[in-house]
């Protein structure tokens, strides 16, 4: 029997016992309208795709960018795929209703010899943030990391992101590169 890893706020199956649970992460999380809400950090599912498509719209329109539809079916194919090294999300689920999503996605690294994890979208819904839903989704990116021996995970955001860095900087480290690309 595998053990369960405990993370300050989190607990995780192993991947190979994940399909026999309803959820991997459950949580009480206070909401001032209910008094009390359950959290569940999960995978995505093909069922999953409205509830998803909004949730992404709302990541990309904060950072003031649109997608055509067809990059929206691609990137929602890709992350049911049957191999997570290609790209994985996972969603928190309240009441029934997805209010967060995490994509990320292992890679090779020259200076390691593991794979290491990339981080690359995380959103809350703005009703839910401030009640632990991007936290919950970090850190089962982080077990997610653990179990297949990454021992890095890194992601990005843009300067302006305020309450964002909040979180990122209790429960990350800055870093002193600056991203450059292609124009």
């Amino acid at each position: 029997m595998h053990a369960i890893r405990e993370y300050p706020h989190f607990k995780i199956l192993p991947p190979a016992l994940a399909p026999l649970v309803r959820s991997v992460y459950r949580k009480h999380i206070i909401d001032p309208a209910t008094d009390m809400t359950d959290l569940t950090i999960r995978a995505l599912r093909p069922e999953d795709r409205p509830q998803w498509a909004a949730l992404w719209h709302g990541y990309l329109e904060f950072y003031e960018t649109a997608l055509p539809d067809a990059v929206y079916d691609s990137t929602f194919a890709r992350l049911l795929g049957d191999d997570p090294q290609d790209f994985s999300a996972l969603v928190a689920e309240a009441d029934g209703r997805l209010v967060g999503l995490t994509h990320y996605l292992f890679h090779r690294h020259a200076w390691k010899i593991e794979n290491v994890c990339y981080l690359q979208d995380l959103y809350a819904a703005p009703e839910m943030r401030g009640k632990g839903v991007g936290r919950a989704l970090i850190e089962a990116v982080y077990a997610a990391a653990d179990e297949r021996g990454a021992p890095t995970v890194y992601w990005l955001t843009q300067e302006f992101n305020d309450t964002a860095r909040k979180l990122y900087d209790r429960i990350g480290m800055l870093t002193p590169f600056i991203k450059y690309q292609r124009p």
